[in-house]
Order: C-alpha cells, then sequence, then structure tokens
C-alpha cells in the first residue's frame, strides 16, 4: 500500500505537533539532569552536596551541570573566600517544578497501576 501525498502531510504535521515535546524530552531527560534538577528544586547547594545527595561521581556530575547550565536551566554563582561553587535553578529550570509534579503525580497512579498487573 503506497502513501499519498495527504498522508506524509499528516505525518509531518503530527511530527512537528510533537517537535517541541522530543525537544524538551532531550533537554532535560536523561537519568542525571532529572536527578540534579529534582534536588536543585529545594534551593541552592554546593557541588559536594549535589554530589553526596545524586550519588554521581564528580566527572559525571561536573558534566552533566555543565549542560544544564549550557541551556539555561542551572545558575552557577562562586564564591571567592571560601571558595566554593554553588547552583541553583534558573528562572526557566524552576518552571520546571508543575512538570516534575505532574510526572510524579503520573507516575504514582499509572506506573505502580502497570507494576502490579504483570
Amino acid at each position: 500500500m503506497s502513501s499519498t501525498v495527504g498522508d506524509d502531510e499528516t505525518h509531518e504535521a503530527k511530527n512537528e505537533a510533537a517537535c517541541p515535546v522530543v525537544e524538551a524530552v532531550g533537554t532535560i531527560g536523561s537519568e542525571w539532569r532529572l536527578v540534579v534538577l529534582h534536588d536543585l528544586v529545594d534551593g541552592e547547594q554546593r557541588f559536594n552536596e549535589l554530589k553526596r545527595s545524586t550519588g554521581a561521581n564528580s566527572r559525571t556530575l561536573s558534566r552533566v551541570l555543565d549542560d544544564l547550565e549550557d541551556t539555561g536551566l542551572v545558575n552557577r554563582r562562586v564564591e571567592e573566600k571560601p571558595i566554593a561553587t554553588y547552583y541553583s535553578l534558573t528562572e526557566k529550570g524552576d518552571a520546571l517544578c508543575p512538570v516534575f509534579s505532574a510526572l510524579e503525580s503520573w507516575s504514582d497512579e499509572w506506573l505502580d497501576v502497570e507494576s502490579t498487573s504483570r
């Protein structure tokens, strides 16, 4: 069965409609990014505090924080005396809080049901 021009246009429109969601998931969707963002919801933290709370090794955490800073989700602040680096959510990152709450609610409702029905 061959596709028609109309079908191609419909698929293209559907893909374009999904594009912002795919882009958003690509930006925040790695496991480590989500863990770090979730930890920063509670407020500004030092690098070592994030390392302890996430369980990430220094290299991974540094890479993730750099990525999150590059995407504008996390702010980095350096204090000179005593030397310390602090991380916090930017306004853009803070705007994800309702998204995290919605995903948590969805997970509580649907993922527990799926695991018990298997």
